[in-house]
């Protein structure tokens, strides 16, 4: 027998949203891994490892799907690929047409891919378009969500780009490199990339032409490099605000800078960091909300440039005025016999309020911070040197 039921006159709750989920994607020398957690980050559930024994660059989510994920992969005798999982890890596929560089002609000396170093996605107008950059410097695009991959531009091959790069041997110790590929969340055409070495660039016609930005940047001394000249620039990481994108912070070889469009010149803000510390550093993270706070991790760049942390101590440097000054935030973190270092694409944030801080060192322990830096906690040891950290939130 049916049970007719009264209908309530009482006001009904609404339902609780559903908690957001957050993933720490970590890329390392011999694999990668994913580590899952609720809003609250107070423990996590390891999903790993994914391609056990292959260099993995990058690994980067896709935000406008949040599940598509592409890891830049290398192994010694595979060569360079790019994998995509379209279910967040449970299953990969190994691209058709990984980046690669256009045959030369017959007779003529060309390049080969190294390793693809830098993935983003592009516009969220552009769902299934990627950009990557490898090493040595190369600029590539899939428009099929990474399945196939094709030089974009022309700066591969201009002979003006391909002095600024400068020889394969060139650059930093695992190569020189393509890197910090920004698309201007207002216009899909609207493009920044940066090369170590080769200096800052940018598109406004979506590739078609390219200008240099260099202005206020500083070379290294006492080796009579040319500032005009985009050669002796490095640049390690440039990040937009995603609150302001006409705000750039960029983190150098020669010190930590910003520059706020329509300017083209550079202002170096790492000079009021402690003299003891200085500003020479890799990787870089800007407040989601919050166009004047960012953080830096710096490392010894001292004489033979030993990259590790200055005097074995390791300190994340937070600004929250645009650089007028910088305070620096080790509780939890060793006060001595620090001597790792964060690589430039191993330090980032999350969306959460407050903001989530992760950084993976070069001996294998990935960091985080719950209140944006204050204090820091270990969260998992002995990985493999970590390269690249990425969070999500969904």
């Amino acid at each position: 027998m049916a049970v007719k039921l009264k209908k309530s006159t009482a006001r009904r709750k609404a339902a609780p949203a559903a908690a957001k989920r957050t993933v720490v994607l970590v890329a390392t020398r011999k694999g990668a891994w994913l580590y899952h957690s609720d809003a609250a980050r107070k423990s996590w559930k390891i999903d790993g490892p994914h391609f056990l024994g292959h260099t993995i660059s990058h690994l980067v989510l896709d935000p406008r799907d949040g599940r598509t994920l592409l890891a830049a992969a290398k192994t010694g005798h595979l060569g360079p690929t790019v994998f995509r999982s379209t279910d967040m890890g449970k299953t990969w596929k190994e691209s058709a047409r990984p980046p690669a560089f256009t045959k030369a002609p017959e007779g003529e000396k060309g390049r080969s891919v190294d390793h693809t170093f830098w993935l983003t996605p592009a516009h969220a107008n552009e769902p299934d378009v990627w950009y990557a950059g490898t090493s040595p410097q190369g600029l590539f695009r899939s428009d099929d969500g990474g399945v196939t991959w094709a030089p974009f531009s022309t700066i591969n091959d201009d002979p003006q780009y391909r002095q600024w790069m400068g020889t394969q041997q060139d650059g930093t110790p695992d190569g020189p490199k393509l890197h910090s590929i920004i698309v201007d969340p207002r216009d899909p055409k609207h493009l920044y990339f940066a090369m170590s070495g080769g200096g800052v660039h940018e598109s406004r016609d979506g590739g078609a032409s390219w200008r240099v930005m260099i202005q206020g940047m500083e070379v290294v001394e006492g080796f009579g490099f040319d500032p005009k000249l985009p050669t002796f620039h490095d640049p390690h990481c440039l990040r937009m605000c995603p609150s302001n994108p006409d705000r750039i912070y960029q983190q150098n070889h020669c010190g930590i800078y910003r520059i706020d469009r329509p300017s083209d010149t550079w202002v170096r803000i790492g000079r009021t960091m402690p003299k003891k510390v200085g500003d020479i550093g890799f990787p870089l993270v800007v407040h989601p909300r919050n166009d004047h706070t960012a953080w830096v991790f710096p490392m010894d760049g001292t004489q033979v440039w030993p990259r590790t942390s200055p005097d074995g101590k390791p300190a994340v440097y937070v600004t929250r005025n645009s650089g007028k000054t910088w305070q620096r935030q080790d509780a939890g973190l060793p006060k001595t016999q620090g001597w790792w270092t964060v690589r430039r694409q191993c330090m980032t944030g999350d969306t959460h309020d407050p903001l989530g801080l992760y950084f993976g060192t070069s001996s294998g322990e990935l960091w985080m911070s719950r209140d944006e830096g204050r204090k820091w906690q270990c969260i998992a040891r002995h990985l493999p040197d970590i390269y690249a950290v990425e969070a999500a939130v969904l």
